[in-house]
């Protein structure tokens, strides 16, 4: 999800690009210029994309709690360290929770319904999306840092 939210607020926090030719071997890839705990972007792979944060003894996807288990490759691209502030990672546990908890209620294919009475039609926004997307509900809160583009 961590992903997700700084591609759609055009704002991967990059601290530092670092090119170069790169092998993962064991699932695992040494990276002396990343410190533990931190956040970094791989960029060019044909298997590993994405953003993941750095452990010495392997690499944990945002988007899976477990260990990612990267895939064996060498490749030439980049991996950029990133300073994402505290504050929008917690936001990103915070989105998703929410998108957890209201998937089925987002991914409804019901715009409106009726019955004994009683009626609603689900709100949309400009774009055609639920209003009720994530993108909606936490636009004011994630703005601080959007930019135009990365």
């Amino acid at each position: 999800m961590l992903q997700q939210i700084l591609e759609h607020i055009h704002n991967m926090f990059i601290k530092s690009p670092n090119p170069g030719t790169y092998t993962i071997t064991g699932g695992t890839i040494s990276l002396p210029f990343i410190k533990e705990g931190q956040r970094i972007w791989i960029v060019g792979s044909d298997l590993n994309d994405g953003v993941y944060t750095y452990h010495a003894d392997g690499i944990n996807n945002d988007d899976d709690i477990s260990r990612a288990g990267l895939h064996d490759e060498t490749f030439a691209g980049t991996i950029c360290a990133l300073a994402v502030p505290p504050a929008v990672i917690a936001l990103s546990e915070e989105i998703s929770a929410w998108v957890d908890q209201n998937k089925d209620a987002v991914n409804s294919p019901y715009q409106s319904e009726s019955w004994g009475g009683y009626s609603y039609t689900k709100a949309t926004s400009k774009n055609g999306k639920t209003a009720s997307s994530w993108e909606d509900i936490f636009a004011e809160r994630l703005n601080p840092w959007r930019k135009i583009s990365i």
